[in-house]
């Protein structure tokens, strides 16, 4: 009964409890609701304040940019009309402008008018005087003009002579002088030694015993030098010496050389002496490798390849005329050099085609053609450039010359082959230079005598007055020079004279 009755007091009391609870969270959440809202509406007004004062500076800043641009459109307008006014000042000048323009043209038509009346006018006068004149003289027009102008070249022509004498001789004397400038200071940065070399070399003996053993047993050692060698090798009567000839130097200088080891040596047998002249070909090819590489290193020309390096080296081995090669074009490299600085020319591509401008000659005995020909196959086959080419190809004329330095290069190579003592002619070459000289001058109509004087550096030419006037006489000049300059090779500059001389005679009775 009790639990019955504990059961019934707990179901009552949860259902109080149930209620109570209930009622509890409906005033809870009235309570939060109204908090929210509350919230809320702060919020709608913080949002509404916001707004009005975001508005009011927008109205601020759009009044504003307002007067801005109201102002810019005043200023707008301002440059406008100033710039119509412009404009329309300037339209006017150019209106006025135009109208003196045409005032201008029609003032220049009527005189062009004026002055095509005026010389139809003097046109009908001139044939009117023209025709007087024919009537008066008897003589054609054509006629008459020609004797005119015979008579004023008969009567001006000493003037005229003088004239381009003056001028002439002003003219060279300035080049002459300026040019004899340039290659006197040339000349004087570069003076190599000079030395001529003959096709024989002699080599001096300690004593005539020697002499013997040089020639061997029936021959046989003189015999196996000149084999291995290929020289001639003379032995005569010349007390303690001996002769080595060859046209080529560098077979001289290897027998030169292996016979004075051979000699100093003592032991001169067959197998001593190849095992002699083995030896000396490698210190020639040493020795030729160090000649090309001095020249280059002398000269300050790069870039070369060794074994175009080698084959200028074989030019210490080389003469020309007696001049060694080698020297001859370090020479002209210098003085191709100093030239084109002067002048203002390309150095580089002056001092490469000065030092290389013989390089054929380094094998001309062993390749056909000239050893300008050679030179140039040999540089086009190391890829040289084509200004160094075309600048060394014509130091002897074969070719013309194609740039400032090309001539530079033919002036620089008859400079160093025409020093005092740097080359040696034979007597038959020199006498027959002379003889052509004679011969050419001797060619010309009106010539009686001819004389080349000053070892072939002058030709005097005696012409007859009757024949030759003083007018033919510079042209004769001319046209001899010309031709020696064409037909004639020579070192240096000949210098033509040609002497006209009138002689009166009377007598007195």
């Amino acid at each position: 009964m009790n639990q019955y009755i504990l059961l019934a007091v707990g179901v009552v009391a949860l259902g109080i409890g149930s209620v109570l609870g209930y009622y509890t969270r409906q005033s809870i959440a009235k309570k939060k609701l109204g908090t929210i809202d509350q919230k809320l509406q702060e919020k709608v007004a913080q949002a509404q304040k916001e707004y009005e004062s975001i508005l009011s500076q927008a109205k601020e800043k759009a009044s504003g940019l307002l007067d801005s641009a109201k102002e810019e459109e005043n200023q707008l307008r301002k440059r406008v009309a100033e710039t119509e006014q412009l404009i329309l000042k300037r339209e006017d000048i150019l209106n006025q402008k135009l109208s003196d323009y045409d005032k201008r043209e029609k003032e220049f038509q009527e005189k062009v008018e004026k002055l095509k009346s005026i010389k139809e006018n003097l046109e009908t006068l001139k044939q009117e005087a023209l025709q007087k004149l024919e009537k008066i003289s008897g003589l054609p027009k054509e006629e008459a003009k020609k004797e005119l102008l015979t008579n004023c070249e008969k009567e001006f022509e000493i003037e005229l002579l003088e004239k381009m004498r003056k001028l002439d001789q002003e003219g060279r004397e300035k080049i002459e002088s300026k040019a004899k400038d340039m290659i006197a200071l040339a000349i004087q940065r570069c003076a190599l030694s000079q030395a001529q070399e003959m096709t024989t070399t002699t080599v001096a003996l300690p004593n005539e015993d020697i002499k013997g053993r040089i020639i061997g047993k029936e021959g046989r050692n003189i015999k196996t030098l000149e084999k291995l060698t290929g020289v001639e090798i003379v032995v005569d009567e010349t007390p303690e010496a001996v002769v080595i000839s060859s046209f080529d130097p560098i077979r001289r200088q290897i027998a030169k050389v292996a016979l004075e080891k051979l000699i100093h040596d003592g032991r001169i047998q067959p197998a001593r002496i190849e095992e002699i002249v083995e030896k000396t070909e490698q210190e020639i090819v040493t020795q030729i490798k160090e000649a090309g590489d001095t020249a280059v290193y002398d000269t300050g020309v790069v870039g070369l390849d060794q074994k175009l390096t080698q084959l200028l080296g074989r030019l210490r081995f080389r003469t020309s005329y007696g001049q060694n090669v080698l020297l001859h074009s370090i020479e002209v490299s210098h003085l191709a050099g100093a030239l084109a600085a002067e002048l203002g020319a390309n150095v580089r591509i002056a001092k490469k085609a000065g030092l290389l401008h013989d390089i054929g000659k380094a094998v001309d005995h062993q390749v056909e053609g000239s050893h300008v020909d050679i030179g140039i196959k040999i540089l086009e086959k190391f890829g040289m450039e084509k200004e160094v080419i075309s600048a060394m190809k014509s130091h002897h004329e074969d070719y013309p010359a194609e740039s400032i330095e090309a001539v530079i290069v033919q002036a620089a190579d008859q400079i160093s082959g025409a020093r005092p003592g740097a080359r040696k002619d034979t007597l038959d070459n020199y006498l027959k230079r002379l003889g052509e000289l004679e011969a050419i001058a001797t060619s010309f109509a009106g010539v009686d005598k001819a004389y080349a004087i000053q070892a072939g550096r002058e030709i005097r030419i005696f012409v007859n007055p009757q024949q030759v006037d003083d007018l033919g006489s510079h042209k004769m000049a001319r046209e001899i020079a010309k031709r020696v300059q064409e037909e004639l090779r020579y070192p240096g500059e000949i210098k033509v004279t040609v002497i006209r001389e009138n002689r009166v005679t009377e007598y007195a009775k």
